[in-house]
């Protein structure tokens, strides 16, 4: 079993028209390190972390996680996508007890605005749409951030409730494949 269930991973890369989505290599310690220890990034999900802590976390050479998924734009990571169980025990969920499948996504800054988000998503919920067949997804984001509200808003999340945690409203909303093709 993985964190998604019985669905074996790695899956063979996602490519969409400008972007390769893959698990982790090597040659991306350097771009996860920017990513987590970027102020940019960190805004609106507690902070960035300290470049040193970071440099001892993350390994030189990846494990396996699934779930995870980098972005690549011609051969250069610029972000991560994830699709994990979220936590029976979190407060908030569209079926008490049950794991969702949850989107998380972190971009470089100078990614931001060019629609890599948008296309990386997509292409990961079009992917969880055939590897779990009726499984809705659910997203949480802050209020406040307005970039991944419209995200959210564009990839056809629909919200379900707001609520306060980490010291902010917070927004919580599902994706269903189902609901899509109705």
């Amino acid at each position: 079993m993985t964190a998604l269930g019985s669905v074996a991973w790695p899956p063979a890369p996602i490519r969409t028209k400008r972007l390769v989505l893959r698990e982790p290599e090597a040659r991306d310690r350097a771009g996860v390190i920017e990513l987590f220890t970027s102020p940019e990034v960190g805004m609106y999900i507690g902070g960035p972390r300290q470049r040193d802590e970071c440099e001892r976390a993350v390994p030189e050479t990846p494990t396996r996680r699934p779930g995870l998924f980098v972005v690549g734009v011609d051969g250069t990571m610029i972000g991560l996508v994830t699709l994990e169980r979220r936590d029976p025990e979190h407060p908030v969920h569209i079926r008490p007890g049950v794991s969702e499948v949850e989107l998380g996504y972190m971009f470089l800054p100078q990614a931001w605005g060019h629609g890599y988000a948008a296309e990386a998503c997509a292409a990961a919920l079009d992917w969880c749409a055939g590897a779990l067949p009726g499984e809705p997804v659910v997203l949480t984001t802050q209020t406040a951030n307005e970039r991944s509200m419209r995200l959210a808003a564009k990839l056809g999340f629909t919200e379900v409730q707001r609520y306060e945690d980490w010291g902010a409203e917070q927004w919580f909303g599902i994706w269903s494949p189902v609901a899509l093709s109705d």
